[in-house]
């Protein structure tokens, strides 16, 4: 099992940064590829970022691109999303995923694991 927490988002304006973090609890976090998603209301939940453990690749959604950087941190087990020049059409929860996966996913199917999300807002 995977504990995963979540925590940095809060409300910011645009062109604004953020920082949200994800500790685990899993010892095995090294073999977990992780990624973040977002849904904002009424839509799906959608791909943002994802690192994997085998080859240590980074993945982002083409809207985040050049804005957002995904890290991780093996020995504090957590994973990292800062979020630079935020705009309002990043509003969204953040959910931090880890999927036994190792190149890692932009798919949520291949998560198997959750945290509880964070909500980010930014205003115009």
């Amino acid at each position: 099992q995977v504990h995963l927490v979540e925590s940095g988002g809060g409300l910011v304006q645009a062109g604004g940064s953020l920082r949200l973090s994800c500790a685990a609890s899993e010892g095995t976090f090294s073999r977990y590829g992780m990624g973040w998603f977002r849904q904002a209301p009424g839509k799906e939940r959608e791909f943002v970022a994802v690192r994997s453990w085998i080859g240590d690749r980074t993945v982002y959604a083409d809207s985040v691109k050049g804005r957002f950087t995904i890290s991780r941190d093996q020995v504090k087990t957590t994973v990292y999303l800062q979020m630079n020049s935020l705009k309002p059409e990043d509003t969204a929860v953040y959910y931090c995923a880890a999927s036994s996966y190792g190149l890692g996913s932009t798919s949520s199917y291949e998560y198997g694991y959750w945290g509880q999300g964070t909500q980010v807002t930014v205003s115009s």
